[in-house]
C-alpha cells in the first residue's frame, strides 16, 4: 500500500515540475552574450469594454549557442532564475527572420 502511494506522489511531483510555462514571441535583441530579448504579445479582453487589447511583455531568455537573431520567431520555456532578470530559456527557433 505504501509503495503505491509513493509512486503516485512521485508522478504528481514530476508532473508539477514539468508543467512549466511556454511562450512564443519575436526576438527584439540578441546583442548580449547568451541572452536574447523576446517580445511576447498576448490578446487580453478589456474588463469593462469587452474589446481585445494587445499586451506586449519583454522576456529575457537564455540562448546557450547564441543561435537566435533579431526578428526570429522563437519558443521559450520558464526555468530557474539564471541572473537578475533572466527566467526563461530558448527551446527552439520556429521561424528565421528574412
Amino acid at each position: 500500500m505504501s509503495e503505491a502511494t509513493e509512486t503516485t506522489s512521485d508522478t504528481t511531483a514530476e508532473a508539477a515540475r514539468n508543467a512549466r510555462k511556454v511562450r512564443e514571441g519575436v526576438v527584439t535583441s540578441s546583442s548580449m552574450d547568451k541572452t536574447i530579448t523576446v517580445a511576447v504579445t498576448e490578446r487580453v479582453r478589456h474588463p469593462k469594454y469587452n474589446k481585445f487589447i494587445l499586451r506586449t511583455k519583454k522576456l529575457y531568455a537564455h540562448d546557450e549557442a547564441n543561435d537566435a537573431g533579431v526578428g526570429d520567431k522563437v519558443r521559450v520555456m520558464e526555468t530557474r532564475p539564471l541572473s537578475k532578470n533572466k527566467r526563461w530559456r530558448l527551446v527552439e527557433i520556429l521561424e528565421r527572420a528574412r
